[in-house]
């Protein structure tokens, strides 16, 4: 199983990061806990300390075309919170 990950760069995950030292990710739902440490491991070369997740379920969604209402919902996904060793920092932006 491919699993892919891509961080989450809001104003309450970098406020996370700065204070705590804890970065946000969006991972493929069916990673576990121990391939979302692993993978974060190795994609940035840091220690990680320990994984929160959250599924993250779909939400209704609903609008008004001229061919009328049209109806759909978002997909669900997984939130990854990661906890990094003291001393160590992911930088998401060194390589733009």
């Amino acid at each position: 199983m491919e699993i892919s990950i891509k961080p989450i760069v809001t104003e309450k995950a970098s406020r996370l990061s700065e204070k705590a030292n804890r970065y946000t990710f969006a991972v493929t739902p069916q990673a576990n806990k121990y391939q979302i440490k692993s993978l974060v491991e190795k994609l940035y070369g840091v220690k990680v300390t320990r994984v929160n997740t959250i599924n993250v379920r779909s939400k209704n969604k609903s609008r008004w075309t001229k061919s009328g209402l049209l109806r759909g919902n978002t997909a669900a996904w997984k939130k990854a919170i990661v906890d990094l060793a003291d001393g160590q920092t992911i930088d998401f932006y060194s390589n733009i």
